[in-house]
Parts: C-alpha cells; sequence; structure tokens
C-alpha cells in the first residue's frame, strides 16, 4: 500500500491531469444526455469511478510492459502488442468486475441487455483506447527522460575519465623534462640549480593542484604560464622570448594548455641570444599562439604526442576543435576559449 501511495504521489500531476480531463468528459457526457443543466451534472462520482477504472488499465499495461519490453529501445511491433493485449485484458475485466457486481445488487437483468452490454462494450473500448493512449505517451516519455538522464551521467564520467587519462599522460611528460633540466644545473652550476629546484616545486605544486580539475581560469593559467617561462630562462637566458599578451581574461582552459605551447616551441626549435625563437601568446576571443620555427639539428622526429593529446581534451570539452598551421617558418595555434564549466 506504502508503495502504491509513493508510486501516486511520483506521478501526482499525470493522475490530477487524467481526474481533471476525467471530469470534463463526464460533464460533456451528462450535457449530452440529459439536454439540461444541474447540479448533478458537475457532481465528481463519475470521474473518480474513471480514475479507478484507468489505475486498473494502467497496471495492465505496466505488467504486458514488464513481460514483453525487454529492451530499452522502443519497438513499434512490441508497442502495438502491448496495447493491443492490455485493451482486451481490461474490457474483460471491466466486464468480470461488472458482472459480479450485478449479480451482487441483482442488477443483471438491467445492466447486460444487449442494448446496455453493447454501450458499456464501446465505453470500455473507447475509454481504453482514450486513457491507455494517455498512460503510454507519458510513460515512455518518462521512460525516454531516465534513459537520456542516465546516458548523459554516462557520458560526463566516460569524459572525465578520458580527461584524467590523458592528464595522466602530460604530467609525467612535463615532469621528466624539467627533470632533465635540472640535471644539467647541478652539473653545471649548483646555485643556479637550488633556485631552479625552488622555482620548479612551485610550478609543480601548481601543476599537481590543477591535476585534479577540468578546467582553470585564463588569469590563473597566463600567471603560471610567465612562471613556467622562467624556468627556461635559467638555463637558455634571451634565446628564448615570450610575449604574452591577455587582452580579455573572461573564460576558461583545459590547465597546462600555455606551459604545452611554451615547452613545444622550446624543444623543438633551437634560439639564439642573436636569433631568438620569439613565442607569442595572445587571449581575446581565442587563444592564439605562435612561434618562428628553427629547427634543432638532429633533433627527434616529432611525435606530436603532446599537442594531440591537448586536441583530445577540447574534442571531449567543447564542439570547436583546435586549429593548427605549419609553414616552413612559422607555426601557429588558435585555441577556443571555455566560457562555462558546465562540462
Amino acid at each position: 500500500m506504502i508503495s502504491i501511495l509513493k508510486k501516486a504521489y511520483q506521478n501526482r500531476y499525470f493522475l490530477l491531469f487524467i481526474l481533471v480531463f476525467a471530469y470534463v468528459q463526464s460533464i460533456y457526457i451528462r450535457m449530452i444526455v440529459r439536454r439540461e443543466i444541474d447540479a448533478y451534472i458537475f457532481t465528481p462520482e463519475a470521474a473518480l469511478a474513471t480514475l479507478l477504472n484507468a489505475g486498473l488499465l494502467f497496471w495492465v499495461i505496466l505488467y504486458f510492459i514488464k513481460k514483453w519490453q525487454v529492451s530499452n529501445v522502443l519497438n513499434t511491433m512490441i508497442l502495438l502488442k502491448i496495447f493491443i493485449a492490455s485493451l482486451l485484458t481490461y474490457m474483460i475485466s471491466m466486464k468480470i468486475i461488472g458482472l459480479l457486481l450485478a449479480l451482487i445488487f441483482d442488477t443483471v437483468e438491467r445492466n447486460f441487455n444487449k442494448d446496455a452490454f453493447t454501450y458499456s462494450l464501446f465505453s470500455d473500448l473507447l475509454d481504453g483506447i482514450i486513457y491507455g493512449g494517455f498512460f503510454l505517451a507519458y510513460y515512455y516519455h518518462h521512460h525516454s527522460r531516465k534513459q537520456y538522464e542516465k546516458l548523459m551521467i554516462y557520458n560526463d564520467a566516460l569524459a572525465k575519465s578520458k580527461i584524467n587519462q590523458l592528464k595522466n599522460q602530460l604530467n609525467p611528460h612535463f615532469l621528466f623534462n624539467n627533470l632533465n633540466i635540472l640535471d644539467q644545473f647541478i652539473e653545471e652550476d649548483k646555485e643556479k640549480a637550488s633556485d631552479f629546484l625552488n622555482e620548479f616545486a612551485e610550478i609543480y605544486r601548481y601543476v599537481l593542484k590543477v591535476s585534479e580539475k577540468e578546467l582553470v581560469s585564463l588569469n590563473e593559467e597566463a600567471a603560471f604560464a610567465r612562471q613556467y617561462f622562467n624556468l627556461f630562462q635559467y638555463r637558455y637566458g634571451k634565446a628564448y622570448r615570450l610575449n604574452l599578451d591577455v587582452k580579455d581574461s573572461n573564460g576558461f582552459i583545459v590547465p597546462l594548455t600555455l606551459q604545452l605551447l611554451i615547452e613545444n616551441a622550446i624543444q623543438h626549435n633551437l634560439g639564439t641570444e642573436d636569433d631568438p625563437v620569439e613565442i607569442t601568446i595572445r587571449i581575446d576571443e581565442s587563444i592564439q599562439a605562435f612561434n618562428n620555427i628553427r629547427l634543432k639539428r638532429n633533433a627527434k622526429p616529432v611525435s606530436g604526442r603532446a599537442l594531440k593529446n591537448l586536441e583530445e581534451q577540447y574534442r571531449i570539452l567543447t564542439q570547436k576543435p583546435l586549429e593548427v598551421n605549419r609553414s616552413a617558418d612559422r607555426f601557429s595555434i588558435r585555441i577556443p576559449i571555455i566560457h562555462s564549466l558546465s562540462i
């Protein structure tokens, strides 16, 4: 009983709609039959009886849905089978209930003569079609919405899992590259190595903090990018130059995006103080980054793994793709700004 009341409460608006519809229907039928308006026309007992009968029909439909609807995919033939079987079962049940009541109150002759039986049969058929149609439309709409919500939850969890997997590929890459630089400093200049290590510790603290985030603010990432570039100035001086221009800081970005762009430019290009590699990052309606190309001699073939990794993250988070262009002397990339933390 408690379960039934709970279900009724959960679907109270649908049941209220059925009751109101049945009440309007009863008023309309009485006005046609009686051809006059009086207080009896507006009494609600017929609507309440219709609601009870509809409840029986709904229970029958649910029974056949559980029996035959084995897949979450809606099948027209299965739906038609459920509807016809439910309609026949409902009509037979109504006749059996009507016969039992007629036997109890000794009204069999009045209620089951040819005219009365035909009228009640047609009435049950019409009500079954109308209210059964209402219920099936409501049930499958509600079912589809729940399936959609489950799918959204699943896709969201899958996207977050994928993003975490991609970040786990980037972070070791970041760590090992800088440890190699530190190793070189230890051999060449221990004092510089100590300063570098302190700077690196601050930067990696940021990396650990944002590893659990899907997005960070543009201001936060820009500040990190400047601090990160300082690490390379320990090693290369003015052989690499960064021009980071933030014209519009509204929005969010995938963590470590700017760091990756800076690292790629430095890793694949050889700069000198006389002929530096110029790295420019402009943040306005989008993020535009470009650098001149001075490829290192005997450099390892470029795998592009880190950039593909970044492209995959943005593919998951936004419908706008990254735009990458390469020429003989220039590399450029355009990255969309994400304007919502809701993924």
